[in-house]
């Protein structure tokens, strides 16, 4: 699971948690656009290269 911070239709910004198992792909458009798995589509605050880094350490704690 990583933390990330959404952009929201109105404006605002909320944090939630997403399962990284379920990132299908990622782009900046300039925004951070997440694929999942299911077609759903999120636009991010957090940089596509540091959404990436925190997949990575996830995926590391994963296998410790």
């Amino acid at each position: 699971m990583i933390k990330l911070t959404k952009f929201n239709s109105d404006g605002k910004k909320g944090e939630f948690i997403l399962n990284a198992e379920i990132i299908e792909t990622m782009e900046e458009t300039p925004d951070t656009v997440i694929t999942l798995t299911n077609g759903k589509k999120l636009i991010v605050q957090e940089r596509m290269e540091d959404l990436v880094r925190k997949v990575m350490v996830y995926k590391r704690a994963l296998y410790k």
